[in-house]
């Protein structure tokens, strides 16, 4: 019988309080992200919802909701969350952008990462919300009343840091096989270090094959991959001490969970007399997107457990009688693995030509422009932005445009090429986001500091890893509607539910949030716009 983590590792923490009064704006605001819980994947399951994505269900949905940048990645889609800003705004244009005038031999610059600090590279970083351009609600809530407590848990550092600001109070991610972890020089307290001793010894013990529901028998079958590699039958065996596993399962939201609830309690969230607001990093979704694909028995069990310990998490908030309001939603969509897709009437699925990767691009244009001694263009992966040398001259620079453009949109697996300047030119979109050209996508992204000088579009049908052997099957970070379509739900306990089937983005969040607990955000400080989440007469925005 499978009993929620939530339920079986925390304990009670504080004595249980009165009822808050419903009229009054929420004591608590949980925040939380699903990554890489796309529209498809949230509509797919919602019949067999029972626990806590069932609850949120019965309250406000969107179930159209837009990260409605073209460079769906995790840190950007965090970075909307709370800002109520596109990356344009907040200057995360992506997990891992270049800045070629780097004082450090590795140029490229990871989005939560402090890049000063002596000694370190994208890849052994020192955590930091330093690159965040813009408060964040936690941020912002602070600055008006001080005594607000802002925390921010997650499997990852990107989620927590892009969700918790530059003021939480605390902001705790997953750090590897010791637990989690905070910024540099922040001790553990005594509540982290005793979840950090259950994770170790959860970890330690090896863990069994987890049970399908009924709904996953479907999906019950092998798909190759290549190399003698198979995914679409696993159940999350694990053996003792595979922290790798652990992070692709069921078993990584629920310890974020645990700590999450644990926080709350001993913090006391919402029961003092100001709002409070922890933000929820769930990581695990996306880590099994990409490791097994989205629609195999793996992504089912993983959408059932968090279904359930969801609801498990939701009860405990119950039990502690909180006014509390909700929000979840994704920081981007995703696809599955194209092998699968072959076998599920879409032949057209392919993986991307290895002559795109920056690397054989770079080498390609290097030999035909004659350039020696220099990497004429530098990227983070077959799709996105592109940066040319800064040790080029103006003549060289030219060459090496123009005979990157010739090449790549005559490759029959690119969709679109554009430069910096063709996006600088183009005006900040407005409207419903799945009307937006792709170009107008990509300025919703745009930093002049930070961008490309080219951006790079794949095909729909082209999944941009070479080599799935050699580590992820799938991903995401495309400019089409399956990576950047996101459901949006919120629930309080006295909230009338009702569906609204029209786009909204999720930039629209923060300003929503706001309004509830009666926060002034100035409109020309966000891209967002408070969504009205009273059903019928009445307006929670205020006139905002």
């Amino acid at each position: 019988m499978f009993r929620p983590a939530v339920a079986l590792l925390l304990t009670s923490l504080a004595p249980a309080a009165a009822a808050q009064d419903q009229v009054a704006p929420p004591r608590l605001i949980v925040a939380i992200a699903v990554d890489q819980f796309s529209a498809d994947l949230f509509s797919e399951y919602r019949a067999s919802y029972s626990g806590g994505l069932k609850r949120l269900t019965q309250g406000v949905v969107f179930p159209h909701g837009y990260q409605s940048h073209a460079a769906t990645e995790t840190c950007p889609g965090h970075s909307t969350i709370l800002t109520g800003s596109r990356p344009s705004r907040t200057g995360i244009i992506a997990n891992t952008w270049f800045d070629l005038s780097a004082k450090r031999d590795d140029k490229a610059i990871y989005c939560a990462e402090d890049e000063s600090q002596p000694g370190s590279s994208s890849d052994n970083y020192v955590a930091s919300p330093v690159h965040l351009r813009v408060p964040t609600l936690g941020d912002r809530m602070k600055a008006a009343n001080p005594a607000t407590r802002v925390v921010a848990v997650a499997g990852k550092d990107r989620a927590a840091i892009m969700m918790g600001g530059r003021t939480a109070d605390q902001v705790w991610w997953l750090d590897g096989p010791r637990g989690f972890t905070s910024y540099k020089g922040v001790a553990h307290p005594p509540l982290v270090a005793r979840i950090n001793d259950a994770f170790v010894q959860r970890l330690a013990a090896p863990s069994p094959a987890m049970e399908l529901p009924p709904q996953c028998a479907a999906r019950d079958f092998a798909v190759n991959v290549g190399a003698g590699k198979t995914v679409g039958t696993g159940r999350f065996a694990r053996a003792a001490g595979d922290f790798r596993a652990f992070r692709a399962s069921p078993e990584l939201d629920a310890m974020t969970l645990v700590l999450a609830a644990a926080a709350i309690e001993s913090m006391g969230l919402g029961k003092q007399a100001q709002t409070d607001l922890i933000a929820i990093g769930l990581s695990a979704t996306d880590m099994i997107g990409h490791t097994y694909g989205t629609e195999g028995t793996e992504s089912c069990i993983q959408i059932d457990r968090l279904d359930r310990e969801l609801g498990a998490f939701f009860d405990r908030l119950d039990a502690l009688q909180i006014d509390y309001v909700v929000m979840l939603t994704a920081d981007h969509g995703g696809r599955d693995l194209p092998e699968r897709h072959r076998l599920n009437a879409m032949p057209m699925q392919e993986r991307v030509d290895i002559a795109l990767t920056p690397k054989a691009l770079s080498a390609a244009v290097a030999q035909r422009t004659g350039i020696v001694g220099l990497t004429p263009i530098r990227g983070d992966g077959p799709q996105g932005d592109l940066y040319f040398d800064t040790g080029l001259s103006a003549a060289q620079r030219a060459r090496v445009e123009a005979e990157a453009l010739r090449l790549l949109r005559a490759h029959p697996q690119v969709h679109a090429v554009f430069t910096k300047a063709q996006i600088a030119a183009t005006p900040m979109p407005s409207g419903p986001p799945e009307n937006w050209s792709l170009i107008e996508e990509a300025r919703a992204g745009f930093d002049p500091r930070r961008s490309g000088d080219l951006l790079l579009l794949l095909k729909p049908q082209v999944t941009p890893i070479v080599d799935p052997g050699a580590g992820y099957v799938a991903t995401h970070g495309s400019p089409w509607d399956f990576d950047r379509r996101v459901p949006i739900l919120f629930w309080r306990k006295q909230l009338r539910g009702f569906k609204q089937p029209m786009s909204v983005e999720t930039v629209d969040i923060m300003p929503s949030l706001a309004a509830l607990i009666g926060l002034s955000v100035p409109r020309d400080d966000i891209d967002g716009r408070c969504l009205d989440l009273v059903a019928g007469a009445g307006d929670s925005c205020g006139g905002r």
